[in-house]
C-alpha cells in the first residue's frame, strides 16, 4: 500500500487508528450488502421495505456522527469510540438471536447509530494527535476505511453461505476485536493528546448567535458540508440507478460486482500516485477538492449515452480516482477550519453530511431514473457535481475575508 519510507513517516499511533479502522468497517461490511437478501430472504419482506429500512439506518447515522463529534469534545476519544463499540457489540449479538421484524428495524436503527458515534472520533483522533501530518492523516484512514470494505464484502458472502447468524457473531467478534485494539493499542498519553484542545462548550449555542467567535467559520464548514451531500448524492447512483440500468443493458452481475473490485483496488494500489500528486501539484486541500470535483464531472460524462460494459469500467476508474482525491480532503479540511476543542464537532458534521447524501441520493435518483430517463439522470448528477465543484470553490471564502478584515484592522 505504501513504500517503506512513506511507512516511516506515519507514527505508530496513527497506523494503529487505520488498523482499527479497517476492523471495524470489514465487520460492518460482512453485515450491509447482505442487508437486502436478509430482509427478503430470510424476513419475508419487500425490497422497498428494505430500502425503507435501510434510509432509517443511514438517518440513525447521520444523529450519531453529529453525537459522536459532540461527545469527542466534551469527553475525549477513547470513552466515545469505545461506547459506540460496546453499543454495536451488544446490537450484533442480539442481532444473532432475534430475527422479529420489528426488533431487526430496531436493531439496525442502533447499529446505523453506534457506527455513527465511532467514525468523526477516528477521523478527529487522526487530526489532533498528529496535526503535523495534515492529509496524510486522513488519507491513510480513508484507505483503510475501503480496505476493511473490501475484505468485509468479499468474505461475508462466504460466511453467509453457512449461515446468517454467523454474519452477526462474526461481526461482533470484530467489534470485540476493535475494543481491545482500542483498549490496549493506545497508550495514556495518546489519549491525552487527543484531549489537549478540549474546552468548554457552553458556547457552541449561545443566545446571541450561532458559535459564537466562530461564526464564519462554521458557515464555512457548512457550505463544505452542502458541497459533500451534493458530491455523494451521483456517486451511490452507482449502487442503485446505475446498477439497474447496467442490468437492463443485460450485463450480468458479476461484472457489475468487477467494477467495484477494480474501485477497491484501485483505491489500496494507487495510493503511489495520489501522494506523488497532492505533493507535487495538488498542494492544498483546495486545489485537491477542485481536481477532483472535475475528474467526478468527467467519469459522469462519459456514461452519457453509453450502452457498452467498457464505457462503466472507464467511468468506474476515472470516478475512482475523484474519489480518492475528494472523500479523504473533506475531513481534512474540516479539521484545518476547526476551532480549537471543536474538532470532534466538525467531523462529525461533515460526516453527517456524508450520510445525508448516501441517505437522499438512492430516493432522488431512483425518481428521476424511473420518470426522465438514465441520460436525463446524468445531466441531472452533473449539474449536482458543478454546484459541488462551485461549493468547493469558494467554502472558505469567509474566512479568508475576515482574515484580510482583521489584517487591515
Amino acid at each position: 500500500m505504501f513504500n517503506r519510507k512513506q511507512q516511516q513517516r506515519y507514527p505508530t499511533v496513527i497506523w494503529l487508528l487505520a488498523i482499527g479502522m479497517t476492523i471495524n468497517v470489514t465487520g460492518n461490511s460482512f453485515l450491509w450488502p447482505l442487508n437486502t437478501i436478509y430482509i427478503t430472504q430470510v424476513l419475508g419482506k419487500t425490497v422497498t421495505a428494505a430500502g425503507f429500512v435501510l434510509m432509517l439506518q443511514s438517518g440513525a447515522g447521520i444523529l450519531g456522527n453529529l453525537i459522536g463529534g459532540w461527545l469527542f469534545d466534551q469527553i475525549g476519544g477513547k470513552r466515545s469510540i469505545l461506547s459506540g463499540i460496546i453499543l454495536s457489540t451488544v446490537t450484533v449479538t442480539l442481532l444473532a438471536f432475534f430475527n422479529e421484524w420489528e426488533l431487526y428495524i430496531t436493531f439496525m436503527l442502533l447499529l446505523g447509530f453506534s457506527n455513527g458515534l465511532v467514525f468523526p472520533s477516528m477521523y478527529a483522533m487522526a487530526g489532533t494527535i498528529w496535526p503535523e501530518g495534515g492529509r496524510k492523516a486522513f488519507n491513510l484512514i480513508y484507505v483503510a476505511q475501503n480496505l476493511g470494505v473490501a475484505v468485509g464484502s468479499a468474505f461475508g458472502g462466504i460466511v453467509a453461505s453457512f449461515s446468517f447468524q454467523l454474519i452477526f457473531l462474526v461481526n461482533a467478534a470484530t467489534f470485540i476485536a476493535f475494543f481491545f485494539l482500542m483498549i490496549f493499542g493506545f497508550k495514556k498519553e495518546h489519549w491525552q493528546k487527543a484531549q489537549e484542545g478540549k474546552v468548554d462548550h457552553r458556547d457552541i449555542l449561545p443566545q446571541n448567535g450561532l458559535l459564537r467567535g466562530n461564526s464564519t467559520r462554521f458557515i464555512s464548514l457548512m457550505i463544505l458540508s452542502i458541497a459533500f451531500v451534493l458530491a455523494w448524492i451521483p456517486y451511490v447512483q452507482w449502487q442503485t440507478s446505475l446498477s439497474a440500468y447496467m442490468a437492463n443493458l443485460g450485463i450480468p452481475l458479476n461484472k457489475y460486482s468487477l467494477l467495484w473490485t477494480i474501485n477497491g483496488a484501485l483505491i489500496v494500489l494507487g495510493q503511489p500516485l495520489i501522494v506523488f500528486t497532492t505533493n507535487h501539484f495538488l498542494k492544498t486541500v483546495k486545489k485537491q477538492l477542485l481536481a477532483g470535483s472535475i475528474i467526478f464531472l468527467i467519469a459522469f460524462g462519459i456514461l452519457y449515452g453509453n450502452t457498452a460494459y467498457v464505457g462503466f469500467v472507464f467511468g468506474m476508474i476515472i470516478m475512482t480516482i475523484a474519489e480518492m482525491l475528494v472523500w479523504p480532503a473533506v475531513p481534512s479540511a474540516a479539521q484545518d477550519m476547526a476551532p480549537k476543542g471543536k474538532e470532534g464537532f466538525y467531523q462529525g458534521v461533515v460526516g453527517s453530511a456524508g450520510s445525508t447524501g448516501r441517505m437522499i441520493g438512492p430516493l432522488l435518483g431512483g425518481i428521476l431514473f424511473e420518470n426522465l430517463g438514465v441520460n436525463n439522470l446524468i445531466l441531472i448528477m452533473l449539474g449536482l457535481y458543478i454546484l459541488s465543484g462551485i461549493a468547493f470553490m469558494n467554502y472558505d471564502y469567509m474566512i479568508k475575508r475576515k482574515e484580510k478584515r482583521d489584517e487591515v484592522a
